[in-house]
């Protein structure tokens, strides 16, 4: 069936970047169609941040349970159902599915429900009919990796997980990043018992070192077995679980987690039928702009291994929108860009580690480490570490890490000094808001030490 409509873009992939990027393109008088086989929202909202965050509130509702209670409470009894946690989860879920549907409708998106294949550079075939276009544009995210080693594919994703609906006793998490350690701290949390494998020496490669160390020592303390230096043989079926085989010997559990990584999502998408080479981990290869090498397909988010995080693929594709439909010059800067990891103590970083900011010159390092007000009257153990770098020679901050708790929310605002430009005399001259964990930031008056890489 061929369709005599011609659009301005046609976007594969109803994730946040295709929707944000669809949406906006509309909003400046473009014809935009839209193709999604699945569930839109994609992986953040369907399968990964929005309902990895429900199951972390969940968890660290039974961490408080279990050893945060503050003195005076007593709560006897308490039990977590993993089935009535699924039920809840996927009502919230498909009522979020309808607020990105009916966005789609009311911004003027035409939605085509389907596998998007390209034809050529000007057409899009979605289950037997031909949408013709001046711009593609392909947002169809990532998957994860299933063949580090022999067996992995039998191990559960991230995608899985997130479907329980009984809680394992035995956990095995294959790999070492963010994805990894979050649902290692979810499951312990609910009451698994976890062991964390992986090939490096520290979990988190990436992250600045300081942050790595202390992320061990406080996942050690919550209970989750760590074995690094791991050399992965095979994973296999052993009756109602899985045997999982390393060099150090055959590990029994009932249920494997596999977050090794992931790869963009490019197979099927007719690729070959315009000439786009992918690059060396698949990835669809583009300029500042998301512009393909040709002309007009462009790509954001997972698909091209830039920076994997939905508010960077929601800012590149609204950048192509304004580019392509309101004359803007726009690029996003993927250099100032704050994180957030989901563990126990969570993870929040901005801007360079320790190692990159002092190759770059003489870097100043301020620390502080302690053990929360709340954390300390309840007799836990966990302690919160901040980090900040500095240039020696401009005063500059390079960088800030911290880990421990509401350090996703703090980070959000550093981000924002950080990007501005903002010098540690201008935290220096801050007034504290005591008595808070965050008051730290201003109150680290002398430098732990000065450090500078060897050309």
């Amino acid at each position: 069936m061929q369709s005599t409509t011609m659009y301005d873009m046609v976007v594969i992939g109803g994730g946040s970047g295709g929707v944000a990027s669809a949406r906006r393109a509309a909003s400046h008088g473009a014809k935009v169609a839209l193709i999604e086989s699945h569930q839109l929202g994609g992986t953040c909202v369907i399968r990964g941040c929005v309902p990895k965050k429900l199951m972390l509130y969940a968890a660290q509702f039974g961490q408080t349970l279990s050893g945060g209670m503050q003195p005076g409470w007593k709560v006897e009894q308490a039990q977590f159902s993993m089935a009535d946690w699924q039920t809840a989860k996927t009502t919230e879920i498909q009522r979020l599915e309808g607020i990105y549907f009916n966005l789609l409708k009311n911004s003027g998106v035409e939605l085509f429900r389907g596998q998007g294949t390209i034809v050529s550079p000007t057409q899009v075939n979605v289950d037997g009919q031909t949408l013709n276009t001046q711009r593609i544009l392909i947002a169809t995210g990532a998957a994860p990796n299933r063949k580090a080693f022999p067996g992995l594919d039998l191990a559960a994703t991230s995608n899985e997980l997130l479907d329980l609906t009984h809680l394992p006793k035995q956990v095995a998490v294959i790999g070492a990043g963010y994805i990894a350690l979050e649902f290692a701290c979810i499951l312990k949390g609910l009451g698994s018992n976890v062991k964390v494998f992986y090939r490096d020496a520290l979990p988190l490669r990436g992250f600045d070192a300081s942050i790595r160390h202390k992320l061990v020592a406080a996942l050690t303390l919550q209970g989750i077995e760590l074995h690094p230096h791991s050399k992965f043989e095979s994973l296999q079926q052993s009756g109602d679980g899985f045997a999982l085989n390393t060099a150090n010997g055959t590990h029994q559990f009932d249920f494997v987690l596999n977050a090794t990584g992931r790869s963009p999502n490019t197979q099927g998408l007719g690729l070959e039928n315009i000439g786009i080479s992918l690059g060396a981990k698949g990835e669809l290869v583009v300029n500042e702009y998301s512009q393909t090498t040709v002309p007009n397909v462009f790509a954001v988010g997972d698909v091209t291994d830039r920076m994997n995080l939905t508010p960077v693929a929601i800012a590149e594709g609204r950048a192509l929108a304004e580019n392509e439909f309101n004359g803007k010059d726009l690029k996003v800067n993927h250099q100032s860009v704050a994180t957030a990891t989901f563990t126990s103590p969570p993870i929040g970083s901005v801007g360079l580690t320790e190692e990159q900011a002092a190759a770059r010159g003489p870097t100043r390092v301020y620390e502080a480490e302690f053990t929360p007000m709340k954390t300390a009257f309840s007799g836990g153990k966990q302690k919160t570490y901040m980090k900040i770098l500095v240039d020696d020679a401009s005063d500059r901050i390079l960088g800030m890490h911290m880990l421990g708790e509401d350090s996703p929310e703090m980070i959000q605002l550093l981000g924002v000094l950080y990007t501005m430009g903002a010098k540690k005399s201008d935290l220096d001259k801050t007034i504290a808001v005591h008595p808070t964990a965050a008051e730290e930031w201003v109150l680290m008056s002398q430098p732990n030490r000065t450090v500078l890489n060897p050309a």
